[in-house]
Order: C-alpha cells, then structure tokens, then sequence
C-alpha cells in the first residue's frame, strides 16, 4: 500500500525524469562499447567514458550554471557562446607573446584579463536590460554577433596556437587523478549553491524572476540583481573559454563556444527550471548539462550520422521535455501514472462534504 505513493512521489520529484533520461542514455552505449562504464588508471591519470563526459562536459555545465540565474529572474544570455571565444582568444593572444609561455605569472596575468573581459561583457547585458530596459533576448544578442567579430580581431582571424603546461592545467590537466576541470566546476556549483541556497541571494533571484516590479516595490533592488546575475553568467562562460582554450592549447575565435548557448537554455530546460522565470535548481541544471553531454557521446558510439544528429539530439531533447510535463504525463499515462495526481477530484471535492449546513452558519452569525 505504501510503495505506490511512494513511487508517485518519486516521479513528481523534479530530477526524477532528467536523471532516468541520464541512465537510460549510459545504458544504451553499452551494447555499442561493452566496457562504456569501465575506468582505468593510467600513468596516474583515470581515464574511461564516465570521465570523458565529465571532462568535455565541464565548459557546457559552467554556462548552463550561469545561465540558470539569469532565466530564474526572467531573462536570457545569448551571449555567452561569444563570450567563450573573446576570453580564449585574449587569454591565448597574451600568452603567445610571451617569451616564456611557461611563466606562471603571465599564463595568471593572461587569465585575468580574459576574466576581465567577460565581466565587461555581462556589465554590458545587465546594463542593457536591468537600466536601458532592453529586451535581454535583443541586449544580449548584439554580444553574441559582435563578438565573434572581436574575437576574430584580436586573432587576427587566425587559430593562435600556445605551448604552456601552467595554463594546459586547466582544461586539459589532472589533479588527484582527475582532470582538474572537474574540481574546477565543482568548486563554481558548490559556491553558487552555497551563495543561493544558504543565503537569501537565492530567494531574491526567484522574487525578481516571479515579478520584478512587485519585488522594487517591496524594496528590493533588482536591477542591481539583474546586472549581478548577468555578471556571473559571463563570468561562468569566461572560465569555460578559459577550459576550451586550455584542452586544444589554442584560440578559435570563430568556432570556440559556439552554439554553446542552445546547449546551454536546454540543460537549464532539462533541469526543471522554467523559462517565465522563478523558482530555479541547480542541480537539475547540472544534470541537464550531463544529459546533452551524454546524447553527443551517444549520438558518435551508436554512429548515428553526421548530417541527422542535431535532428536526433531535437528529438530526444523534446521527448524529455514531455516526460517532464505533468499535463502531458496525464493524458498518456492516465491520472494515475507516472506521477499523475490520482484522487485529484476526491481531495477538491472533500471541503464540500464538511462544510457547514446553512443554519449552522446563521446560528454562528447570530451568536
């Protein structure tokens, strides 16, 4: 008798479908690869296809991460995929004029100013919207057309090519047998739940995306919450190109992160964070980063042609969006299945049956 609402409960939970989606993905290369969930150590270094998703998965988690503030306060960054590209290409740009591109002062140096930069960017999107009042789906995009271009100018359209072990660390080096991307991303979610979960950062966040001029109303500044958020987003894409760049040892300013905002809205999607705006989560969004990740390694072991995988990636894409609906769940599975809310009527309909006969209620009023 218990383990059905037990279950029921399990599937209204908002990771439930995101995470059954992320196992049934893993499950589904192992016919393709036999040894899919096998890990080895090598030279010190773990190595297999759980750590691979983890690691290329990494930049695609820091965005998504990013981007869960900016749609939990009604908002959207195209941007970032820009950003990704203008803080690799200025990060890699200083490094190769560097006699010694091995100096961990100027590969730290190097950083900085590709951080810098990105913060730039996010001041701008917040600006655009939190103060000039401009759509952030229109603000952000003039980032992400211009600033190909930028990153295209400080390469000089070129693919600029480094040779810095400090700065391979990044995306492409290990730490206590794990890619140091991983403890990287760890540490940026652990920070950000931490920040949003423990404080009320977090419940402000949800009160601007909810209604923005009720929360100004109420005192809350939300246009400096806006441009914060707008802030950490380009931050968490300047790191990613940090990671991009790092793993290649070199600068594509024109395909360095790109598309990687598409990716990112549908893991925050994945996730069970609304778009309208409002409550968010973190953690699914991580999962969600995990799913996409997941389909693109699935996607190359079951061969699915080059030409259909985006078509392929759509599709499962929306069929986890589906599962995710309640509404949907309802007229597939019935009002019981899945998750649905059996009983729905009964419980409204209850109230009616103990309610107060008229005379009682005259009598109360006399009284």
């Amino acid at each position: 008798m218990t383990t059905t609402p037990r279950w029921r409960a399990l599937t209204q939970h908002h990771l439930f479908w995101p995470v059954a989606v992320l196992v049934v993905l893993l499950l589904v290369n192992v016919p393709f690869t036999p040894d899919f969930f096998s890990i080895k150590m090598t030279d010190g270094h773990l190595y297999g296809s759980l750590v691979s998703i983890v690691l290329f998965g990494s930049p695609l988690i820091l965005v998504a991460v990013g981007m869960t503030l900016v749609i939990a306060t009604g908002g959207i960054d195209l941007s970032v995929g820009a950003v990704v590209a203008i803080t690799g290409a200025l990060t890699c740009s200083y490094i190769s004029d560097q006699n010694d591109q091995g100096a961990l002062s100027g590969v730290l140096l190097a950083m900085a100013l590709g951080l810098v930069a990105a913060v730039v960017c996010g001041l701008w999107n917040g600006f655009l919207v939190a103060r000039m009042g401009i759509q952030p789906i229109i603000a952000t995009l003039i980032i992400m057309v211009a600033g190909r271009g930028v990153a295209q100018l400080i390469t000089d359209g070129q693919i600029i090519t480094i040779n810095s072990e400090p700065y391979k660390l990044i995306g492409g080096g290990y730490w206590l047998t794990l890619p140091f991307s991983i403890f990287v991303v760890a540490a940026v979610v652990a920070v950000t739940v931490a920040l949003t979960r423990r404080t009320a950062l977090g419940l402000l966040v949800e009160s601007v995306g909810g209604n923005a001029e009720a929360s100004r109303l109420v005192g809350i500044r939300s246009r400096r919450i806006k441009i914060m958020v707008y802030v950490f987003c380009a931050l968490c894409a300047g790191i990613a190109g940090l990671m991009i760049s790092s793993n290649t040892s070199a600068a594509d300013g024109n395909n360095a992160g790109l598309w990687i905002e598409l990716d990112a809205i549908l893991a925050v999607v994945i996730g069970g964070t609304s778009l309208l705006g409002g409550r968010f989560s973190i953690g699914g969004t991580v999962v969600g980063a995990l799913v996409i990740q997941t389909l693109t390694t699935t996607i190359y072991t079951i061969g699915v042609p080059t030409q259909t995988n985006l078509v392929f990636k759509a599709a499962v894409v929306i069929v986890v969006c589906l599962l995710q609906s309640p509404k949907f769940r309802a007229k597939v599975f019935g009002a019981g299945g899945f998750g649905g809310k059996r009983g729905a009527k009964q419980a409204t309909a209850a109230p009616a049956e103990t309610a107060p006969a008229p005379e009682a209620v005259r009598k109360m009023e006399v009284s």
